[in-house]
């Protein structure tokens, strides 16, 4: 499948929402409460992207099909390490991935892994030399990151919905294993 990738844009925010949604729903069913999932709807996040494609230095990429009126599939974003994120006896890491979410229908085919690479390049061209990402222990997401190179430095809890859920903190000291090779380029794919 083909796909390009090019930063988010503003007009971008209820389309990054809708993939939101719609990966929550997908991916963390049976994972976290259903009740939650069940209010978790696309009117409520849409004026937080806005608000995040608004902020500068924290990079946003959106994936759509090669076709330019095709809809995004997919989005990531990522910054320097909120404060939250690192618990107190985490090594410390400079950038963090936010999130990165696909379409059911377009996991698997190597668009995570772009993305990822997109994000990175980004981050280092932005100075940054080290990243980390917080994934529920539950999703199918941590094989990812680890088929990635991402190693596990922290196990905390994060409360979702009413439930404790186990939340991993996996890492890369270096982004250079995330960047793409000179012979490798992150946009398009196919």
């Amino acid at each position: 499948m083909p796909f390009t990738i090019r930063p988010a844009q503003y007009e971008d925010a209820e389309a990054i929402a809708h993939v939101q949604v719609e990966s929550w729903k997908t991916t963390y069913a049976g994972i976290v409460p259903q009740a939650f999932l069940d209010t978790f709807d696309i009117p409520q996040r849409i004026p937080k992207w806005h608000d995040l494609l608004s902020t500068p230095n924290s990079p946003i990429f959106v994936a759509q099909d090669k076709d330019p009126t095709s809809t995004i599939v997919g989005f990531i974003s990522g910054g320097p390490t909120r404060e939250q994120s690192v618990p107190p006896d985490a090594p410390r890491y400079d950038a963090e991935l936010y999130a990165v979410y696909l379409l059911e229908s377009s996991q698997r085919h190597g668009l995570g892994r772009t993305l990822t690479q997109t994000l990175a390049a980004a981050l280092n061209q932005q100075g940054f030399q080290s990243l980390l990402v917080q994934v529920l222990e539950q999703n199918p997401a941590v094989t990812f990151y680890q088929h990635l190179g991402a190693v596990e430095i922290a196990r905390t809890t994060i409360h979702i919905g009413g439930a404790d859920l186990p939340e991993l903190t996996l890492a890369w000291p270096s982004l250079a294993p995330l960047l793409p090779s000179r012979t490798e380029q992150p946009n398009p794919i196919a």
